[in-house]
């Protein structure tokens, strides 16, 4: 597998290169690769023989969750759009060299059927299911909200949200007392983005949805966490943004800089782990670089 950490401890600064890539974007084709392999984290047994289910784990933030599960002993399940079969073989080869087992399913959240069925294969395979990590997303800037059709409004709705709920409710089937649901949000679900209206409040809406279904599981004892990052290095923004924006991404935060994946992924695995979070559900925690807010 081709190493994206050479330069441990390293991060690329602004301006990144200008790019640009067809939806949905691919990992591979993205200069520099988006880092996801976290060489100075070291595993505990936190996961271990735990299953989970990560959408949108073939590239970006669900790859390097992909891999940290593993290192702390997780089986892994990856849903991904057929298009991204190749970033899924090597977010398959990354987990396989953890020592852990990945598996591949493909097809869209948006369909509910598809859902159910991928949330059995995972329970076929590992026998368990332990955790869903709900990351896939779509997102498309407008300028305007007359700019945004009713087909791109409804796909970031059935995507973002939608998905959402369909793979949680599937999964809660087979997810036992101690499991846990982390839900990927945005720092646009609270601040809003005037080019991404409907993503943004489709965000808005994941954070709300985190809060009521912890409310909801807390008697079954399944935690409901959400991570909310702001600017990350992943192949949805050089797929999304122009080739001049992309250069920009991520300067405005404080640390002038996007994330990588790999620095994102940790707080998945707090809020996965009950070692670290067993008395915390419907907290939306927020990754943004040195940025601070309220709430």
């Amino acid at each position: 597998m081709e190493s994206n950490n050479k330069q441990s401890g390293s991060r690329p600064k602004n301006p990144m290169p200008k790019q640009k890539q067809e939806r949905p974007g691919i990992e591979k084709k993205v200069t520099p690769r988006p880092q996801y392999e976290a060489p100075n984290y070291r595993g505990s047994g936190k996961l271990k023989d735990r299953a989970a289910i990560i959408t949108g784990g073939d590239s970006g933030i669900g790859r390097a969750v992909a891999v940290l599960f593993a290192r702390e002993g997780a089986d892994i399940a990856i849903v991904h759009l057929p298009a991204e079969k190749i970033d899924a073989k090597e977010t398959i080869a990354a987990v396989e060299a953890e020592g852990q087992t990945c598996i591949s399913i493909a097809g869209d959240v948006t369909d509910s059927k598809f859902c159910r069925r991928a949330v059995e294969k995972a329970k076929k395979e590992f026998g368990r299911l332990d955790i869903l990590v709900n990351n896939a997303a779509f997102q498309k800037h407008q300028k305007a909200i007359e700019d945004i059709s009713d087909e791109q409004f409804e796909k970031t709705f059935r995507t973002n949200i939608f998905g959402y709920f369909y793979m949680a409710k599937a999964a809660l089937k087979y997810i036992p007392e101690d499991g846990a649901i982390v839900n990927t949000g945005s720092i646009t679900g609270f601040e809003g983005s005037k080019e991404l209206l409907d993503y943004s409040a489709t965000k808005g809406a994941i954070h709300a949805f985190t809060k009521s279904l912890a409310q909801s599981l807390a008697e079954r004892k399944i935690r409901v966490n959400c991570v909310s990052p702001g600017p990350v290095w992943t192949p949805l923004n050089v797929a999304d943004k122009d080739p001049d924006e992309v250069a920009k991404h991520g300067a405005d935060t404080p640390m002038k800089r996007p994330g990588q994946p790999e620095e994102i992924a940790p707080a998945f695995v707090f809020f996965a782990s009950n070692a670290d979070s067993s008395y915390i559900s419907g907290e939306v925690m927020t990754v943004l670089g040195g940025e601070t807010r309220a709430g």
